[in-house]
């Protein structure tokens, strides 16, 4: 059987002497025999086994680890399937940080809004689920049974992918912000608490919503650049009016135009078309037609047919 030198198994692997003597010592690559005065002789496993050695170190794996696999008491499978994810894991961290580095290059942001980035974009996915799930709790606490609503807060979820752009690292901090407003909660909170009760009977066919009623009706009038109080824009009015009144059974009065002028004025919140804005954004949505502009319109036609 050939015996080398651990300067000849140095020439033989490109490992420097010093190296070798380093994982020799270690117990990693022990030397097969020693000559008789002494010195460490390795046989041909050791050039492989050195091969090996210096291929896992490359790949980041510790040598507690590779002493294991050169023991044979993991496998190198095992090792290599932990240390994949492993790297997975670090490669979602980088691109984040550059995704966070990126929007806080082109936004001049302070100091302060960077490390607020920085904290709410390298949430780990359950944390971003918590703060997110927290704010739809709260919206959605004891709705969660009426028909449709499952549906309506699964659309309301954003979800950061793994590799997002600064676009949508930008959009994440501006939701979280967003949804951790006390006055913007309440007010979620209140539109879809009144649209429950307006639902009726559990197994009643779903009730269109009369903001998106509303918005329907006025967005021709409003692309035509028709004033709310026009005679024209009587017509729009007396329709969402109408089947706001057919929804709920009631008369078409005065009490209920006020009622639905305030269904509508609670509804016309900016901050509702923003939210929905950056999460069609961090989503990878299409963007969303706000409702505010049609529905601002609807609202003034109906406040001047009042009176």
């Amino acid at each position: 059987m050939a015996l080398y030198s651990i300067g000849d198994l140095a020439r033989r692997t490109g490992l420097t002497v010093k190296t070798i003597r380093f994982y020799s010592d270690r117990g990693i690559v022990p030397p097969t025999d020693r000559s008789p005065t002494g010195y460490r002789l390795y046989d041909l496993d050791a050039v492989a086994c050195l091969e090996l050695v210096r291929t896992l170190r490359d790949l980041g794996v510790d040598l507690p680890t590779i002493r294991r696999v050169v023991a044979r008491e993991v496998s190198l499978p095992e090792v290599a399937a932990a240390h994949a994810e492993a790297l997975a894991v670090q490669i979602r961290t980088l691109r984040l940080r550059r995704a966070v580095l990126t929007a806080v290059a082109r936004r001049g942001s302070s100091p302060e809004e960077m490390d607020l980035m920085h904290k709410l974009a390298r949430l780990s996915e359950d944390e971003r689920r918590r703060l997110v799930d927290d704010f739809l709790e709260a919206a959605f606490d004891g709705l969660d049974t009426v028909p449709g609503f499952a549906g309506v807060m699964r659309s309301m979820t954003p979800e950061l992918p793994d590799d997002p752009s600064p676009e949508q690292v930008e959009a994440w901090v501006e939701l979280a912000e967003l949804a951790q407003d006390p006055d913007f909660r309440a007010a979620v909170r209140r539109i879809l608490a009144r649209h429950a009760a307006e639902r009726g009977e559990a197994d009643a066919p779903p009730r269109p919503d009369p903001a998106a009623l509303a918005r329907d009706h006025a967005r021709p009038a409003l692309a035509a650049g028709l004033a709310p109080e026009a005679p024209e824009a009587d017509s729009a009015v007396a329709a969402v009016v109408a089947a706001y009144a057919r929804d709920l059974g009631l008369p078409d009065d005065p009490a209920l135009r006020r009622r639905l002028l305030g269904r509508l004025e609670e509804a016309d919140d900016p901050r509702r078309d923003h939210y929905l804005e950056l999460l069609a954004v961090i989503n990878g949505w299409p963007s969303p037609e706000p409702l505010s502009p049609a529905l601002g319109w609807f609202t003034e036609a109906l406040r001047a047919r009042l009176d």
